[in-house]
C-alpha cells in the first residue's frame, strides 16, 4: 500500500513542481518521497521509476494526441533516424523512470544509512 501511495503521491508533487520549476525538479520529487515514507532501496527505486513514468505518459499523451503526432514524429526524424514516434515516446518515458528512480534509489539508500 506505500508503494502505490509513493508512486501516486510522487506522480502529483512531479506534475505539480514542473509547473512552477524546471524539468529537473521530478528527481527532487522522487527523492522526498521515499524519504517521508521510509521506503528502502528497492521500493524506493520502484516507486520513483513507476511514478516519473506514469507522469510523464500523461504529459506526452496530453500534448502528442491532439495535434496527431506530428512534433514527436519529426523529432524522432531528427534523433533515431526514423519518423516512428511511438518508439521515441517510449524512449523519453524509460530516460524519466530511470531519473526519477536512481532518485528514488538514493533515497531509499539514505534511509537505510540513517536507520542505523
Amino acid at each position: 500500500m506505500k508503494l502505490l501511495l509513493s508512486i501516486f503521491s510522487i506522480s502529483v508533487l512531479a506534475g505539480i513542481a514542473t509547473w512552477f520549476f524546471p524539468w529537473w525538479m521530478i528527481a527532487v520529487c522522487a527523492f522526498i518521497i521515499p524519504v517521508l515514507l521510509n521506503l528502502g532501496a528497492g521500493k524506493g527505486f520502484v516507486s520513483g521509476a513507476l511514478g516519473i513514468m506514469l507522469l510523464w505518459l500523461v504529459v506526452i499523451l496530453m500534448r502528442d494526441i491532439p495535434n496527431q503526432h506530428i512534433l514527436s514524429s519529426k523529432m524522432a526524424t531528427i534523433i533515431l533516424g526514423s519518423p516512428n514516434y511511438t518508439v521515441f515516446i517510449l524512449i523519453t518515458i524509460v530516460l524519466g523512470g530511470l531519473i526519477g528512480g536512481l532518485s528514488g534509489l538514493t533515497a531509499g539508500l539514505m534511509n537505510r544509512a540513517f536507520r542505523k
